[in-house]
This record gives structure tokens, C-alpha cells and sequence, in this order.
């Protein structure tokens, strides 16, 4: 009988831009192999949260059709990110009575003392996203990391619980649904880009994930192999081009490209001094002096990194993370980006890119797509635990193609009502 092969999909639902990353996996155990990206402009969030369904809906259903395309796998499910200044995390503590002398603790009670650490008092209008457990107890004893097998009557867990807003929640669920997408799991965005881009060594020593993206930056610290904080920023790159195009008195689209291809985080990169630098968009040149465009560049990237200061220091880890920084998101592609980490923060910095995969490898290995591949590998993860969730469904192009146009139908028809 042959062997049903996996497959995952990760759809980070950026505000700038959807991406979809399908994953295979033909041997478990192995890495998979990347066999379809897809990637559509979004112009229905801001700041992380869907302000208007139909165009986020549209984004995510072009991400999806390329990513199909590009696979021959139709797309029924995906682990989805979610993002926004709503998202917070707190501590909690859960505590369970695991029987009598002798009790041998179990996957259940495991399950049961994470589950008493969520209940904790909310706003009727908060949801639970991630319980993560950063130790255990039983009976008196601290700092277990895994107490499966060991013997006691009491036990209690200290956990981190990240919430997020209801409502926000479920119009990115329902986005998804209009594009009959089901959403199997939602998870921040920089928890889901340090699966992809950070080590076990450094969630050990104490690492700090910063994901740029376009107009939020996401902050995920680690220690001892736990999360032990998240923060989202309403500030991201968008507002560096914004900057650009109020400070040079230029159009948004030149200003994109004067970032792109002259902007630089750290103006020692420069050399002899201030030059002229010239853009042409469509038949028009516009030329910018170098000292203007570092000037405006600069006064942004110091306000990012104070905030991002600032939340390290309200849990005692500024400058104080052997692991380091690992910076993610469109916003770390500019250039000098990990050197203007290192001081700013006097952390060791690094951009993170996927790497160790399989198949179309070079789409992936950008800083950008660290979220897409992280949610892929957590799809694959809990599919591992269900493995009749996703099966797979590779079907001829005729057929492929003719299931896309049923999606775009149902799609539009949605959009019509």
C-alpha cells in the first residue's frame, strides 16, 4: 500500500503583503521540502488587524492560487499568523492534585494543569491564543522542565499565556473562511518566525526575535528554552518610506525605491562622503543627496530600537541576552540592518533566513519569509498529531486549475452578498 504523503501550509497574513508557503514531507523525520510560495499586496489591514475583509480576502486567495499552482495541491487548511498591538502575553500559574503516592505523572495531567493555567480573569472581549509552560512543580520540587514519568501527588506549572482580541481574531479567521481556507491555528508572528530562524542554543542561553515587518515590529524573547515575553510595536518600514517621502518631498513609489536601493541603517557603509543618487520612475530622474536620505533613515530606526529597548528592559534583558538578537521581516533587508542592531541594542545581531530545506529554496531564503516558514513547520507539527487532517490531494493541472476557478467563483460570490 503506498504510504499517504504530508503536506503543510503556512499563510502569514502580513498587512503589507500575504504569503503562502507550502510544505512535503516525503520521510518523517527529515526536513521538508518547499514546493509551492505565493505571495499578493494586501491593502485590506492596518497595523496588523483587518479593517476591511474583502480586500484581505482577495490577498489571501492570490497568495493561495499562486502557491497551488505552483504545488498542483489544492488548499484546505493552513496555520495562519496573527499580528497587532492587541496581542499581549502574562504570566499565569496552573495547579492540579495528580492522585494518590505512587501516581506516575501522564500526558493527561500534563494537558490538565496547563489547561488550569488558563483560567485566568479576561475581558469578556480577550481570547487565548498559546498556554507555552516555562517549568513545573511537584510536590515542592522547582524548576522541572518535563515532569512525564515522575512520581507525585501535586502538580503546578508556570506558563505564559498570550491573548489576543476577539473580535480581530475572528475577522482574520473569517477572511480565511471567504476563501473556504480552514484555520487550523493561529499563532503570533514572531513566535512563528524564531521556529524557522532560531536554535535550540539560543532559546536556551536567551535570544530576542525581532520581526520588522511593514508596519509592526514583533518581539519574541527566549530563555532557558521558553518564551518568556511578546510585544508587537505599531511602528515597521512603512514608516521609514513614509519618513522618506515627507523628508525628500517625493511620491511614496520613489521614496520605496530610494529606500530599497539607497537607504542604509548604518551610514558608515557609506563611503566618501555625501554623494548624489538618482531614481528613475517611469520617465522621470529624481535625484536625493545621500546626507538627507541617512538623516530621515536614521531619526526612524532610533525611535524602532528605543521601543524595542524599552520592552527588553521591562523583564531585566536589555542588553543582557547571550543568544543574542535575530532580526526578521522585509525591514531587516536593509542594508547595515544587523550592524545598527549590534549597537543600538549592544546585542550580537544576525538576519535570520530559512535555510535547510529542500526544493524551491530560493524563494524562501529572504528575511521576509521566516514567518510563512515557520507557520509551515508548526502545520506539520500538529499534522503529526493528526495525520487525517491534511492528506495528500495532488491532482492533475486540468483538474487543479478547474478547482482554483470553484474557489475564485465561491470567492467572488461571497463578496457579492
Amino acid at each position: 500500500m503506498q504510504e499517504i504523503s504530508q503536506y503543510a501550509v503556512g499563510l502569514d497574513i502580513g498587512t503589507t503583503t500575504v504569503r503562502a508557503v507550502v510544505g512535503h514531507l516525503d520521510t518523517p523525520g527529515q526536513s521538508p521540502s518547499i514546493i509551492g510560495v505565493g505571495a499578493h499586496e494586501n491593502a485590506g489591514m492596518r497595523k496588523g488587524t483587518v479593517v476591511n475583509l474583502v480586500n484581505t480576502a482577495q490577498a489571501i486567495d492570490k497568495a493561495l492560487e499562486a502557491a497551488e499552482r505552483m504545488s498542483g495541491h489544492q488548499i484546505h487548511a493552513a496555520t495562519v499568523s496573527i499580528n497587532g498591538s492587541h496581542i499581549v502575553g502574562m504570566s499565569s500559574k496552573g495547579v492540579i492534585a495528580v492522585g494518590t503516592g505512587g501516581h506516575e505523572i501522564n500526558d493527561d495531567d500534563i494537558a490538565r494543569v496547563e489547561e488550569a493555567a488558563t483560567v485566568v480573569q479576561l475581558p469578556a472581549n480577550r481570547e487565548i491564543l498559546e498556554v507555552t509552560p516555562r517549568s513545573y512543580q511537584l510536590d515542592g520540587q522547582d524548576n522541572i522542565k518535563d515532569p512525564i514519568g515522575m512520581t507525585g501527588v501535586r502538580l503546578e506549572v508556570d506558563a505564559h499565556v498570550i491573548t489576543a482580541l476577539g473580535p480581530h481574531l475572528k475577522n482574520l479567521v473569517k477572511a480565511c473562511e471567504m476563501t473556504e481556507t480552514k484555520v487550523t491555528h493561529t499563532v503570533p508572528a514572531a513566535l512563528a518566525a524564531a521556529r524557522a530562524v532560531v536554535d535550540q542554543r539560543q532559546t536556551e542561553n536567551g535570544v530576542a526575535m525581532i520581526d520588522i515587518g511593514g508596519t509592526t515590529t514583533n518581539i519574541a524573547v527566549f530563555e532557558e528554552g521558553d518564551l518568556q515575553h511578546v510585544a508587537v510595536l505599531p511602528v515597521g518600514s512603512v514608516n521609514i518610506t513614509n519618513d522618506l517621502a515627507i523628508g525628500l518631498k517625493t511620491e511614496l513609489t520613489v521614496a520605496e525605491k530610494v529606500k530599497i536601493e539607497h537607504a542604509v541603517a548604518n551610514s558608515t557603509l557609506r563611503r566618501g562622503g555625501n554623494q548624489r543618487v538618482s531614481i528613475k520612475v517611469d520617465t522621470t530622474t529624481h535625484e536625493f543627496d545621500t546626507e538627507d536620505i541617512d538623516m530621515i533613515v536614521d531619526a526612524r530606526l532610533e525611535e524602532i530600537f528605543e521601543l524595542i529597548n524599552k520592552e527588553l528592559k521591562s523583564i531585566g534583558r536589555a542588553a543582557n541576552l547571550p543568544g543574542g538578537v535575530v532580526l526578521t521581516g522585509g525591514g531587516a533587508k536593509l542594508k547595515g540592518m544587523a550592524d545598527y542592531a549590534k549597537e543600538a541594542l549592544q546585542l550580537s545581531a544576525r538576519i535570520g533566513m530559512p535555510h535547510g530545506f529542500g526544493g524551491m529554496t530560493d524563494q524562501i531564503e529572504q528575511p521576509e519569509y521566516a514567518t510563512a516558514v515557520g507557520l509551515m513547520l508548526l502545520d506539520l507539527e500538529a499534522e503529526a498529531h493528526q495525520p487525517a487532517r491534511h492528506q495528500d490531494k495532488e491532482r492533475a493541472g486540468g483538474n487543479m486549475l478547474s478547482g482554483l476557478s470553484d474557489r475564485a467563483k465561491s470567492l467572488f460570490g461571497k463578496f457579492k452578498n
